[in-house]
């Protein structure tokens, strides 16, 4: 079980001193604001194409912003939810998870389809309204760093100085600075050169580690939770190297406030009978959302997402492999391989294409791709490609799931408070134990050099760097609250 802390307005300042003590305690921090998956295209965006292009699309001063994120991005982010891990000993974490549930005190108008959302996924806008936590969106209003509010635990948080991991994080971290910390800035490169002032220890994103370190066939934040958690169980069955997790023991007085999540962190069978069979969503094995919801037909559950990608890769393997057997005994002349390096010469055996593969696009073509997986045991090569195959669309679906969701076979999922930020650190701390192997000594070094300041963009191939660049300068509200920080810190 996962135990969530429930913080509100009614339990915020008692829940402060250990809040407080995770976060200089931790050795990273993993924050979700609550992202929706579905998000309008922005009007009179032009297509941009760029990073500074979706920065101008992104800003809610942007003149093509619609009616629905007028308040942006207050409205579509009701809660925020805090997982700090203390590396124990190797590879073993103490995780404390905090759930925060705000309320914006500005006018805002809501979207419908995120309402819904919402609400299908658990959460309870009841309370929102009556122990949500006040905030507002902007500068400082007078001395507001000696009370007690998001803002200054988010100060807290800055004051820290741990690494902060995030799961395709952009929208997220304009969340935070826009309504905790100040006025966003004109320009991506002085939001930039902010960041990197505010969090020296690095900002890592676990969709820029799903693709392209760990290169999972797909990224959504549950798709790779529970890949790196089947992973991790097969390193612990073969007694390897492995994560573990622990949690505080909570006293009886802070039991009202505690929402637990049944999540194995050890793999389940999930074999049914075959009459039990129901097809796999395809959109939603995809990119990890469906226009349908709950109304699905099809199966929306991911471990038989991963036992179809599973299946298919293992078939795609011995073909690619048997090919590549038959061309290596056929002595091809060796000029089509000494064009490539050596490290390609295998890739392209392996895949008979060049660039990473990728997973079978069954939605719209302006959608982010997906990129394959690489396997601890895999010797780094990349997953074969599936763009040439139907996947198999037919999977047994788990009858244990069913009696858990009472609905339809699209719903499920494990979209609650703070369980998004415990998966998101879960990933991060997996992906850093496959990276460092034995060697604990990480000296000067990043924390994680492969993935350090590296923001996912969708639709790009290349991430986007949170470095202070030469040509942009820090923001001046950013400058004073950077002086406050350490003033009163």
């Amino acid at each position: 079980r996962v135990p969530v802390v429930d913080v509100q307005s009614d339990n915020f300042t008692e829940l402060w001193p250990s809040m407080v003590l995770a976060l200089r305690t931790a050795t990273f921090v993993a924050v979700d604001t609550r992202p929706l998956p579905l998000v309008p295209a922005c009007r009179g965006s032009g297509g941009h194409r760029g990073s500074a292009g979706r920065w101008d699309s992104t800003h809610p001063r942007s003149v093509g912003w619609p009616l629905a994120f007028s308040a942006a991005p207050c409205d579509r982010y009701p809660c925020i939810a805090l997982h700090a891990l203390l590396l124990q000993s190797e590879n073993t974490y103490l995780c404390q998870i905090y759930n925060l549930t705000l309320l914006c005190m500005e006018d805002y108008i809501v979207e419908p389809q995120s309402v819904q959302f919402l609400v299908q996924h658990g959460f309870d806008f009841n309370k929102q309204y009556s122990q949500g936590i006040p905030y507002h969106k902007g500068n400082d209003k007078g001395n507001e760093n000696q009370s007690q509010s998001v803002r200054t635990f988010f100060l807290e948080l800055i004051r820290a100085k741990k690494p902060l991991v995030l799961h395709n994080g952009l929208i997220d971290l304009v969340f935070l600075y826009q309504c905790f910390y100040a006025h966003l800035p004109d320009s991506l490169g002085t939001f930039t050169a902010d960041l990197s002032e505010m969090f020296p220890a690095g900002i890592y994103d676990t969709k820029y580690a799903s693709e392209f370190e760990t290169r999972f066939v797909a990224s959504y934040l549950e798709y790779a939770y529970k890949k790196c958690k089947r992973e991790n169980c097969k390193l612990k069955d073969s007694s390897g190297q492995h994560l573990t997790v622990e949690f505080c023991n909570y006293p009886a007085n802070m039991s009202r406030y505690i929402d637990y999540r049944h999540c194995s962190l050890e793999e389940e069978s999930h074999s049914v009978e075959a009459g039990n069979k129901v097809p796999v969503c395809e959109k939603f094995s995809a990119y990890g959302w469906c226009p349908k919801g709950v109304k699905c037909p099809q199966s929306h559950n991911i471990d038989l997402i991963i036992d179809e990608d599973d299946k298919l890769w293992e078939e795609k393997r011995k073909k690619r492999k048997h090919k590549w057997k038959r061309r290596k005994n056929t002595e091809e002349p060796a000029k089509a391989f000494e064009q490539e390096s050596s490290g390609k010469e295998v890739e392209l055996a392996q895949n008979g294409e060049e660039g990473p593969p990728r997973k079978q696009s069954c939605f719209e073509p302006a959608a982010a791709t997906e990129v394959a997986e690489i396997t601890p045991n895999s010797g780094g090569r990349p997953l074969e490609n599936s763009m040439d195959t139907e996947p198999e669309t037919e999977a047994a679906c788990a009858a244990e799931e069913q009696k858990e969701t009472h609905g339809p076979p699209s719903q499920g999922g494990t979209h609650r408070a703070g369980f998004d930020a415990f998966m998101t650190g879960y990933i991060m701390a997996y992906v850093w134990m496959l990276k460092k192997g034995k060697n604990t000594d990480t000296g000067a070094e990043p924390w994680l050099p492969d993935c350090h300041n590296k923001l996912y963009l969708s639709g790009k191939s290349v991430p986007l760097q949170i470095v202070k660049s030469l040509f942009s300068k820090s923001s001046k509200a950013h400058s004073q609250k950077m002086k406050l920080a350490w003033a009163s810190g």
